[in-house]
This record gives C-alpha cells, sequence and structure tokens, in this order.
C-alpha cells in the first residue's frame, strides 16, 4: 500500500508494507531513491528501530540481565537493522506510520513522520517503549543512486572527528581511530559541518541533524548510504545509550 505526499516541487512514495520505507522520492522529476533490486536490506530509504545497524550474534539483554535472541536471518550470525524495515506499518495521518513492536519489544511501538517543506523534507522517528525494558536506538538508512538521469555521479561530503574501530566480524569494538580516505563501511562520531551528497551540475542533499552516530556506506556499485543514528551499531554491548527520538531534515539545491 502506499502512501503519496506531493509538496511541489517535491513528491514521495511510502510504501506501507515495506517497512514504511520511502520507495520514491522525486525532486524536479529526478528519483533519488535507489530501487529495488532483489534484497530488503539494499533498497529505499527505511527506518532502523528499535535497533541501528547490527547487533552481535543477535543477543540483547533487558533490565532484568534476561538475554533475547533478536532475529539474524538477513545477516548471519548478526541481528541487523531493527523489525521496522521488515513489517507493515500502520497509517496514522498525513505522513505518518506506527508500528507496533513484535516480541520481545512486545508493548513498545515506533512513530515515524515524514513533511516536506519548501525544499526539503523533514523525517522522524520516535520510540515509545511502553512496559519494555530492552535497549533501543533509533536510525535512517537512505539509499541515494550513484547516478541520476543526467549530471555527475553521487560524492559524499563528509567530515568526522572520530571513527570507530572495527573487529575481524566488521563490528565496532568501542575504540576510535582517525578517519581514513575510505571506502567507508564505518560509524563515526563528533561530525564536522553538515554532511550532503552532490550530483555535479544537478543537486545537492544536506542532511541537518544532531545525531551524535553516523554510518557511511560507499562500497555499493548502485548506491551510497549516509545514515543519522542516535547510537552507533552494537551499541548495547559497547555500553552505549541512544536517545529515542530522532529528526533530520534532507535539504535540496541546485548547484
Amino acid at each position: 500500500m502506499l502512501h503519496t505526499l506531493d509538496g511541489g516541487e517535491i513528491s514521495i512514495a511510502i510504501d506501507m508494507d515495506q517497512g514504511a520505507r520511502i520507495a520514491s522520492l522525486r525532486w524536479r522529476e529526478l528519483d533519488f531513491v535507489v530501487p529495488f533490486r532483489g534484497g530488503i536490506l539494499t533498497w529505499g530509504w527505511y527506518a532502523m528501530a528499535p535497533w541501528a545497524g547490527r547487533i552481535r550474534d543477535g543477543l540483547i539483554t533487558d533490565g532484568n540481565r534476561k538475554t533475547h535472541q533478536l532475529p539474524t536471518a538477513f545477516d548471519p550470525p548478526n541481528a541487523i537493522h531493527g523489525f521496522g524495515l521488515t513489517e507493515s506499518w500502520r497509517e496514522i495521518g498525513e505522513g505518518r506510520a506506527l508500528l507496533e513492536l513484535p516480541a520481545p519489544y512486545l508493548g513498545a511501538t515506533v512513530e515515524q513522520k515524514i513533511e516536506i517543506l519548501d525544499n526539503a523534507m523533514r523525517w522522524s522517528l520516535e520510540y515509545e517503549p511502553g512496559d519494555c525494558d530492552l535497549p533501543a536506538w533509533l536510525g535512517f538508512h537512505p539509499w541515494f543512486p550513484r547516478e541520476l538521469e543526467r549530471g555527475g555521479s553521487a560524492e559524499i561530503e563528509f567530515n568526522a572527528e572520530k571513527m570507530f574501530v572495527k573487529d575481524k566480524e566488521g563490528l565496532p569494538n568501542g575504540e576510535f581511530t582517525e578517519p581514513g580516505r575510505g571506502p567507508w563501511d564505518d560509524c563515526f562520531t563528533e561530525i564536522r559541518g553538515t554532511p550532503s551528497i552532490v550530483w555535479e551540475d544537478v543537486v545537492q542533499i544536506s542532511i541537518e541533524s544532531d545525531a551524535p552516530y553516523w554510518v557511511v556506506y560507499n562500497e555499493d556499485s548502485d548506491g551510497v548510504c549516509v545514515e543519522p543514528q542516535t547510537a552507533p551499531p552494537d551499541a548495547a554491548n559497547l555500553g552505549i545509550t541512544g536517545e529515542n527520538y530522532l529528526e533530520a531534515l534532507f535539504v535540496f539545491d541546485e548547484v
């Protein structure tokens, strides 16, 4: 089921049955979403909730120190990107969707809100734990196409003071290093400036967010990802607590 928003130069189609993900985001007749290409993780713009990134071995511990097993089918042996991208969401208003989370997060909900402004899209997520005492953190996972119908290839403009060191399984180990030149499949903190994606001679999309952590992925031949998050991948095992609210503004400027 598609929910559509039309704001003049920007139009958005949200697929409620495919994780309430943005299946199309058009600005001046150009689409800035990687389309479906066979895998649930690799297309659209989707919410990561109630966790963002990977959780080692899919194991998470509640406030009573009871360990719960999360699904690991999409990235064994780890759980990845939460339940949001695989579930059907319920439309609750213009640009608004609600997800009642499955076990072991029973009783918790996530609300997504998408708004079109003059030359921007505002995207927000809010987690309500209810009686659930499991750790939760949130993220946005936009898939930007490398190539548009015209103009240059996507270039990421991104600077950060710190990058997490990854272990042999590709998960943050809690230590930091100075960011290298990439390519990246990495998590960063202490961001400098405003991250953006630029297609030369067409458009720049700036991502304005006070998110404390960002994941950048540019190892795919079809798309690139710049992902604001309230906590890094495997946050619970790193002893890092994420906020229950996340907001970002995606601003379109002609270049």
